[in-house]
């Protein structure tokens, strides 16, 4: 009965597995609820700045703020990715990674130096074993990111920009559309790119001035895209676990009913094996 006890030990650890894929699961459709509230949560804030400033721009202003420099030539520019800390979560981690080696290629392929930025464990393991060097790589980041979080991530590089050592930022995230669709996605932080405008320009009466409005907005434009890309790619992330948890403890489902049946009937094949051995024995005897 070596090969019942087999089945019997491999049955056990398929269900102590299928428990943790479970509870995993559970876990992050908790967890997806809420990130996709604060998803939610950014956006009002995100669409009124983004409409008072593609009301306030003007090509006139944007040559007295550093912070809309066009450069004609790049020479350096930065690339922040989003990852994660965990794994369990399928494709996530590999597809954003995926899209940054892209983007660095691209740039450097224009002949753009580049460093890396990165927040989130796999991530940094990956570009380590590759040998890139990282410009910053920060693991304190959770899945439920603040504006501060945001602000460390970016401030530092919005004032090496103003001060021309920078001539582009690019941030590589998840983009939450829906909970079936959360691409991988580059977005330009710096140089700011204004929104396009929608419809006739609303009549503003400005105080103190369009000037002083857009020194105190722009910098929190900038904070806010970034923090935009945080909580879609926490809440990206907690889907992709979920979907991979749910597939994980389907499949062990399925693996247990096979287990099983196997098992069924190699106990089967052994009983009447013996019932055989009796009768034959019996007769035998006779």
């Amino acid at each position: 009965m070596a090969k019942g006890r087999e089945l019997k030990a491999r049955i056990k650890s398929t269900e102590n597995t299928r428990k943790i894929t479970r509870t995993l699961e559970m876990v992050s459709t908790s967890k997806m609820k809420r990130a996709q509230d604060r998803v939610q949560a950014a956006r009002p804030y995100a669409n009124a700045l983004s409409d008072v400033i593609s009301s306030l721009y003007t090509a006139e202003l944007a040559e007295q703020f550093p912070l809309l420099r066009q450069p004609a030539k790049p020479r350096r520019a930065a690339v922040i990715l989003i990852n994660s800390n965990r794994g369990l979560a399928g494709a996530f981690n590999s597809n954003l990674i995926k899209e940054a080696r892209a983007q660095l290629q691209r740039l450097r392929a224009q002949g753009i130096e580049t460093e890396v930025h990165i927040s989130g464990r796999k991530a940094i393991g990956y570009f380590r074993y590759l040998g890139e060097p990282l410009a910053v790589a920060r693991t304190d980041i959770s899945d439920r990111p603040t504006s501060d979080d945001a602000a460390s991530l970016v401030d530092s590089l919005m004032q090496r920009f103003i001060d021309g050592s920078l001539d582009a930022v690019y941030v590589v995230y998840a983009q939450f559309k829906s909970a079936l669709s959360c691409p991988p996605t580059t977005t330009q932080v710096l140089p700011v790119i204004p929104p396009k405008r929608t419809g006739a320009a609303p009549d503003y009466l400005l105080f103190p001035s369009a000037e002083q409005i857009l020194t105190e907005l722009l910098p929190s434009y900038v904070r806010n895209t970034m923090y935009r890309t945080l909580v879609e790619t926490a809440a990206a992330e907690h889907i992709a676990r979920r979907t991979a948890m749910k597939n994980a403890t389907d499949n062990a489902g399925e693996i247990l009913n096979t287990l099983r049946r196997t098992y069924n009937r190699a106990r089967q094949a052994q009983i009447t094996q013996e019932i055989a051995e009796i009768v034959g024995g019996a007769a035998a005897l006779e």
